[in-house]
């Protein structure tokens, strides 16, 4: 990313994303309707809630599935991760997230689509190439199922 994309970021917010893995080592993953790309679930942290909650909470909004935190996949600060948000056909805002990445697994719930999910569903680690991810995804995904170590940036 230019320096001049990086200026046009208006905020910086924590989150984060939970990649859950089942028995059978598959990936949960789910299609944003906005932009029709695949994603491992996110969100944003709210007020009064621990990073931990809210990785099961967003879990559970947008897929469906109920989450046990197993661990720490990193915190990924990439500042040429952009989030525009749109509000009456004008960009409202363009976030920079600052995200947790935890690693999950299943512990109840069943597949939903939702507002946020157009499409969920269980993907093998081999079958990950033939979703479209957006690459700053695809890096928490990969270095989450390459390595135990945590990732910082």
């Amino acid at each position: 990313m230019n320096p001049a994309q990086r200026e046009a970021a208006t905020s910086r917010k924590p989150s984060a994303s939970v990649l859950v893995r089942d028995e059978a080592g598959r990936v949960l993953l789910l299609r944003r309707p906005d932009n029709g790309l695949w994603t491992i679930p996110t969100g944003g942290l709210k007020k009064n809630e621990t990073i931990t909650e809210c990785g099961i909470r967003e879990c559970r909004e947008e897929t469906g599935i109920d989450t046990e935190i197993t661990g720490l996949v990193g915190v990924f600060t990439t500042p040429d991760h952009v989030i525009e948000y749109v509000k009456g056909g004008k960009v409202d805002e363009v976030r920079q997230p600052v995200n947790v990445c935890l690693h999950a697994r299943p512990v109840g719930g069943e597949l939903t689509t939702t507002d946020e999910a157009s499409a969920v569903l269980w993907v093998d680690p081999a079958d990950l190439a033939g979703h479209e991810i957006h690459p700053a995804l695809r890096r928490r995904i990969d270095h989450g199922l390459k390595t135990a170590e945590p990732h910082i940036d």
